[in-house]
């Protein structure tokens, strides 16, 4: 686990201008990994993110018989697949894609497979893709972190039905073995609608890419063809979720912030963030390489659905608290089973600063006020987007204080940094 360091939230002397220039996607970068893995040679992971929750991807492949190697100079990662084996002990921490992409790879190996994490990890839900992989020919023992993986060297694979409405992940996991299976996989959800579906679409993306053949035409089916999984060169676009608190700054506080490779075509859900920031009064333009948001003098309350891109509901929340007018936040019960319980996280840090709070079934409804920094500091509760939110608040709020910053290492590192940075004018 991160080490907690308590860390003074910057108050904005005046609006913020700055260039920002955000590292790789975390999850092109983790999909990218296990692809490579299990791909058919060598291949190269360019602009990748190094951070807690890709390094902990990163060895585990190591151990699974994979070799990953990184040259710092090029800003390039060379990943040679080997043969799958046991015994092997794989550190989840507190990644979801650890957690969820790798027992499928691990039930390929042959030998025993140990899994565990940070104690928050082992109350994430995990039941469901460890029951499909024993549906699907694996050898399975436990629910939940920790657990074990008894591989044989293959997965026979075929069709299985899940519920999936906790987790996109658990979709996106199972796809991503499914071409090194006997006879592929065809997954079908049956439940509430799935969060995050433009997580499944980038994994459907990136299959394609290497090669593989994925048949979604069917709501809420994925058929992933059994075969090789091509080895190749993946440009990683840059993080467009980590974007969101450095955009939100020039949200709150007047100013214009850039943010250089914004891609013209993404499947990455912080894309997103571009219509709450345009809906809440913010002018966003995206030309010339980049995006660049340029704050209203006031922001105004929000109604929408997150059920998609519930990662931003953090950021969203912090620009909520702030804005004139009440905001409701919709469709992310899910949250409840992230790093931790968002929602009501959320609804206790916002209500300490005088905010009020109401938590729905699916949401929140928030209502700024007369906010004031209280006497204890902000929680991240070892959540990286809780202590981004916590940042973004502090903006404005004087003397907020997050408790353990250096839980945004989780996806990226050196945050305080940037955000210093940020305030100065720099990083251009």
């Amino acid at each position: 686990m991160t080490a907690e360091t308590s860390w003074s939230a910057p108050l904005a002397e005046g609006p913020v201008h700055a260039t920002v220039r955000v590292p790789g996607s975390k999850s092109i970068t983790n999909r990218a990994l296990v692809l490579a893995a299990l791909a058919d040679g060598p291949s190269r992971l360019v602009n990748a993110l190094h951070s807690r929750d890709t390094d902990l991807m990163a060895q585990a492949l190591r151990e699974l018989g994979a070799t990953v190697q990184t040259d710092p100079d090029t800003h390039t990662d060379v990943v040679t697949p080997g043969e799958l084996r046991g015994p092997a002990s794989i550190d989840c921490g507190l990644a979801g894609t650890v957690m969820r992409f790798l027992p499928p790879v691990a039930a390929l190996a042959r030998g025993d497979v140990h899994f565990d994490g940070d104690p928050q990890a082992r109350v994430r839900p995990m039941g469901t893709v460890l029951d499909a992989l024993r549906r699907l020919g694996a050898d399975v023992a436990g629910h939940e972190l920790p657990f074990t993986v008894h591989g044989t060297g293959a997965l026979v694979g075929g069709s299985v039905t899940i519920d999936a409405s906790a987790s996109s992940q658990f979709v996106s996991g199972l796809l991503l073995t499914g071409a090194r299976c006997t006879e592929g996989i065809t997954v079908r959800h049956a439940g509430a609608p799935v969060p995050s579906q433009p997580h499944i679409e980038m994994t459907v993306a990136m299959l394609r890419e290497a090669g593989v053949t994925v048949d979604d035409s069917e709501p809420d089916v994925w058929r992933v063809a059994p075969g090789p999984i091509a080895a190749r060169t993946w440009e990683v676009e840059p993080d467009l979720s980590n974007a969101a608190p450095f955009l939100a700054a020039a949200a709150v506080t007047g100013g214009r912030v850039h943010v250089p490779g914004w891609p013209t075509s993404t499947t990455q859900a912080g894309d997103r963030f571009r219509d709450v920031l345009e809906q809440m009064g913010a002018a966003v333009t995206h030309a010339d390489g980049g995006l660049t948001v340029q704050g209203p003098q006031q922001l105004q309350g929000i109604d929408i659905d997150l059920h998609d891109v519930g990662e931003l509901a953090p950021t969203v929340a912090a620009l909520a608290v702030l804005a004139q007018g009440p905001s409701c936040l919709r469709g992310i019960a899910h949250l409840r089973g992230h790093e931790t319980d968002r929602l009501e996280a959320l609804s206790t840090e916002l209500t300490a600063l005088g905010a009020t709070v109401e938590q729905t079934t699916d949401g929140l409804h928030i209502t700024g006020g007369d906010l004031r920094a209280p006497d204890r500091p902000w929680h991240a509760y070892a959540d990286h987007r809780m202590a981004t939110a916590g940042a973004v608040v502090g903006l404005v709020v004087d003397g907020l204080r997050v408790d353990d910053v250096a839980s945004t290492d989780k996806t990226l590192p050196g945050f305080a940094g940037l955000w210093q940075d940020m305030l100065a004018g720099g990083l251009s």
